[in-house]
């Protein structure tokens, strides 16, 4: 079977859905679809709601209605063919009438599988496979991290000067970046289920974490939810005081012996998404384990000679151990430039998780 230009460009469409609710819809994946008509023509298109709603291909057949007969859907994942807190989206495929559904990923969690064989059981032309690793490396990363290693999506994001400092030697580091770039920032913290810090930088820095210049549209699901707010403390410095621990949205003070143990307890609290943005030495301690899956860098054009690093000791002494990244995104935000990277690392053995503490298409 061969892919259609309407049906590519409706995939691409189906991945925009899918970024537009990133961080709404955990410990479930942030799913995009798009129904087109026989023709070819877009007739509707959906993303998964919040846990508890309905999915990406029921919000996009509802908005098809009877032009869907006869149609393709064109989905990021796999449709689910099981029940969890919302019904089997392939029983609405095959009631809506469509001929075709066109998939990126195949799913990966037994719980939710057997979507495909369902569909082509009913007579429906089913394709696998198509635009898979952008799908993979776009909505859907977070999720299936945590389905392939019992883990949440790690996105660590720093600001500094061309020199590589987040702070001048006196210890200040407000405003290193433009207002551009901070607002960018929110936007990032609004797709995260959680912010993490560590007691060091809640203690220097006084920062609330919350989202509140994202400019989101108040339609969004993102507006109306603020990520849990996360303080690595195993010392007990956190003071009663500290803005963190104010009401504008829920915190966490942990205790966890390390990022591993860390991300564990949040795993286990359904959060799939966390934005890093402590300081160097917690920084180091993520990428040192290996747990950091994208870097957001913001680099101002500013020069201070000394002051704290971007990131600390990762115990490297040679120039042929550096920890090598990939550039996958830049962009210019006002006076300062957005790095986004990749860690090159092997990821191991990634077997499918047996839905071991992962939700599928639930």
């Amino acid at each position: 079977m061969s892919v259609s230009a309407a049906e590519l460009s409706a995939m691409a469409r189906a991945r925009e859905l899918g970024m537009g609710v990133l961080g709404t819809t955990s410990p479930n994946p942030a799913v995009g679809a798009v129904v087109l008509a026989a023709d070819g023509t877009p007739v509707g298109e959906g993303a998964t709601a919040p846990p508890g709603g309905p999915h990406a291909e029921v919000r996009a057949l509802a908005q098809a209605g009877e032009r869907a007969r006869g149609g393709t859907a064109v989905v990021t994942l796999e449709p689910c063919a099981h029940t969890g807190r919302t019904g089997p989206c392939t029983e609405a495929l095959i009631a809506a009438g469509v001929a075709r559904v066109v998939v990126a990923v195949p799913e990966p969690t037994q719980l939710a599988g057997g979507g495909a064989a369902r569909l082509r059981a009913a007579g429906i032309e089913v394709e696998l496979g198509v635009e898979q690793q952008a799908a993979e490396e776009g909505a859907l990363g977070a999720w299936l991290t945590g389905v392939r290693e019992h883990r949440p999506f790690v996105v660590w994001k720093v600001a500094g000067t061309l020199d590589g400092r987040v702070a001048a030697a006196d210890g200040s580091s407000r405003w290193v970046t433009g207002p551009e770039a901070r607002a960018a920032v929110h936007r990032l913290r609004a797709t995260c289920d959680a912010v993490v810090v560590g007691s060091g930088t809640a203690l220097a820095d006084d920062p609330q974490l919350t989202v509140r210049d994202a400019e989101l549209p108040p339609t969004h699901p993102a507006a109306a939810r603020q990520p849990l707010r996360v303080v690595l403390d195993r010392r007990g410095r956190l003071p009663g005081t500290a803005r963190v621990l104010d009401d504008a949205a829920p915190t966490l003070v942990s205790v966890a012996a390390g990022p591993q143990e860390l991300l564990e307890e949040l795993f286990a609290r359904d959060v799939r998404r966390v934005l890093l943005e402590g300081g160097p030495t917690l920084a180091a301690a993520f990428l040192r384990e290996g747990l950091v899956d994208e870097a957001v860098v913001h680099l101002a054009p500013k020069l201070l000679g000394a002051g704290a690093p971007l990131v600390g000791d990762l115990g490297i002494t040679g120039i042929g151990d550096a920890l090598t990244l990939s550039v996958v995104g830049l962009t210019r935000l006002g006076g300062d430039v957005e790095i986004r990277l990749r860690p090159n690392r092997h990821t191991g053995d990634r077997r499918v998780a047996d839905h071991r503490g992962a939700t599928g298409g639930s």
